[in-house]
């Protein structure tokens, strides 16, 4: 009893959708025209007696009413809770359409499985069909009203054909007292494992297949059955039918036309007939409707689902896949363009001119110009000018917005590496190759090689090559073990003997010991004598406290047999902490800013 109409709207053109308001069945006229003709009745009787019958006194007193209706009405949440009721009840009628079952891949599976052409195989796969169609003629009689008017009792099944009295007395007889439309689908297995045995049906790939069908058409059986079991809550579709309706009763008071002498506001006209009202309850009245129509779909409506249709159609179907077209083959023969390798179908005049090139993709008409489609080799530039944008990501994505050029940045050095090396203004010569910075005073070779193995070691990450192309690792608070600091010897010192140690420093070592590593400790070549390095010892929690709680704090006291002792001032040596802790140069911990304040200062005395 569905209502088709696909064809009247496959073309949209002028006045399709009005081709569709005069049709009757299923329309919105033949679904409300009671309910619309009950509230115009009702409303002409109050009009009428406000009008003619009440007194004056009872008319002002009915004016108030009508005013104070119409002003609460409005409160009625009605819009909101009727649509998403709505939206809910169209939900659940698309997926109780998508749970219908159909047996038409089941019947190709048992036809193309169960061999034979003998009557035994015949008879196998024909009640194999059965079986599938009545579990679906039984949910059917169990959740619409037009399956079970059709088949009231289950005597009507086997006068029908759909099932022999042997089935119904074995149906009958098992002890259960819940819906039994699963029992097909157990006799279809158990005919099915027969067949197997038999060698009927070849393989038990096969034979999964078959029945992995039968578990989908058995599921769509009990979505059925849950649907019908399981509705919307109650609370809900009353809550929604008495907001309908109670605000349209309250809409006979309110919208009745007033005097206009009295003034009441928007009470200027006076007018019989209330059409945008009349219009307010067609709409939403109908709406109501539409989920009343939609929230069972396997009733006797205009727009409910044809069941009994649906019984003949998959019978009948099901049935002349396995026996009358099984291994029926027409003669293969040569089609008509055996020969070409791009088959051209005709087209007839009505349909030329929906003939249309083929789709090649949107991006083959893009047009480049000639002097962009060279390829370009120098690929060193190019790659420094993704560093650049990889540094400025704000810049880079704003120019390409914006379409802006990028400008070709000149490589005044052979390699990226040593402009990234150069030094930043006020920061120490120490932690930069002096091979960089000529204007800087010359270093012993040795010394320069050990700085120029440190240059790269020592500078903060921000300043590192490939610094904002790879993920940047967390530098834990806790500086790793050091070892001790071990002195060594200036170049062209004949002194053999080492100064005192302080009281609680270790003994420094001579210049023959192994040095530590020098990204951890710079080299110290003083003119005359030797510096005393303490490391004084701090608890693990004022690791983190700044320059204040240095692990590796740098002694400025010197023995009394040094000839040129160096001396720190405590304003100097907090410049320097700040200049190396800063919060831009976290590639340096405040105990290695100390340190090499301590060495470049006594290098300038030197």
């Amino acid at each position: 009893m569905t209502v088709t109409y696909s064809r009247r709207v496959a073309d949209a053109r002028l006045g399709t959708f009005y081709c569709l308001l005069l049709r009757w069945k299923g329309s919105i006229y033949k679904l409300l025209y009671r309910e619309l003709l009950i509230f115009t009745v009702m409303y002409g009787t109050i009009s009428i007696t406000y009008r003619c019958i009440l007194t004056e006194e009872q008319r002002r007193m009915f004016e108030k009413l009508s005013v104070y209706c119409d002003q609460y009405a409005q409160l009625i949440p009605l819009s909101f809770v009727l649509g998403f009721y709505v939206t809910l009840v169209v939900s659940r009628w698309w997926g109780q359409y998508e749970s219908i079952p159909w047996p038409d891949r089941l019947s190709a599976l048992v036809s193309g499985h169960v061999r034979g052409a003998d009557e035994g195989a015949r008879l196998i796969r024909r009640s194999l069909m059965r079986y599938a169609n009545l579990s679906g003629i039984l949910i059917y009689r169990s959740v619409s009203t037009a399956a079970y008017k059709r088949f009231p009792t289950m005597s009507h099944l086997v006068q029908a054909g759909l099932m022999t009295a042997e089935e119904l007395r074995q149906l009958e007889e098992l002890p259960s007292p819940h819906n039994k439309f699963w029992v097909p689908c157990m006799w279809f297995v158990s005919l099915a494992m027969r067949a197997r045995s038999e060698g009927r049906i070849n393989n038990d790939v096969a034979m999964t297949a078959i029945l992995n069908e039968l578990n989908t058409l058995r599921s769509q059986c009990m979505r059925l059955y849950g649907y019908d079991w399981i509705s919307l809550p109650l609370v809900y579709t009353q809550v929604v039918t008495v907001a309908v309706y109670s605000y349209f009763l309250t809409c006979l008071i309110g919208r009745q036309f007033l005097d206009p002498t009295q003034g009441y506001p928007g009470h200027n006209l006076d007018f019989y007939l209330p059409v945008f009202t009349l219009l307010q309850f067609f709409f939403y009245v109908v709406w109501l409707k539409v989920a009343e129509q939609l929230i069972n779909p396997f009733g006797e409506d205009d727009d409910d689902f044809e069941t009994n249709w649906l019984v003949d159609r998959n019978l009948q179907v099901s049935l002349l896949s396995v026996d009358e077209m099984y291994d029926l083959v027409p003669l293969v023969e040569r089609d008509k363009y055996w020969d070409e390798s791009e088959p051209q179908p005709p087209y007839t005049a009505a349909s030329a001119e929906h003939r249309k090139p083929s789709f090649m993709g949107s991006a083959l008409d893009i047009s480049v110009p000639k002097e962009e489609m060279e390829f370009q080799h120098n690929l060193e530039q190019i790659k420094e000018h993704e560093e650049a944008n990889h540094s400025t990501p704000f810049l880079g994505s704003l120019s390409r917005i914006l379409g802006v050029q990028s400008p070709n940045f000149s490589r005044p050095t052979p390699t990226s590496r040593v402009s990234l090396l150069r030094r930043r203004p006020r920061a120490p010569f120490s932690r930069f190759p002096l091979y960089l910075h000529p204007e800087n005073s010359p270093m012993p070779s040795h010394a320069r090689n050990a700085d120029i193995e440190d240059a790269f070691s020592s500078m903060p990450l921000y300043e590192r090559p490939g610094f904002y192309s790879c993920p940047q690792t967390p530098i834990h608070c806790v500086p790793p073990s050091i070892p001790r600091p071990r002195l060594r010897r200036a170049h062209g010192d004949s002194s053999s003997s080492l100064a005192h140690p302080l009281v609680g420093s270790p003994v420094l070592s001579t210049p023959d010991t192994p040095a530590p590593p020098s990204s951890l400790l710079p080299k110290v070549w003083p003119s005359q004598g030797f510096v005393n390095v303490t490391a004084a010892t701090n608890s693990n929690s004022n690791l983190c406290n700044g320059a204040a709680n240095n692990p590796w704090p740098i002694s400025r006291s010197t023995t009394a047999s040094t000839a040129n002792p160096v001396s720190t001032s405590p304003t100097a040596t907090q410049q320097t902490a700040n200049q190396h802790n800063s919060a831009n140069d976290s590639g340096i911990s405040l105990a290695e800013g100390d340190l090499l304040g301590a060495v470049v200062k006594m290098r300038e005395q030197l």
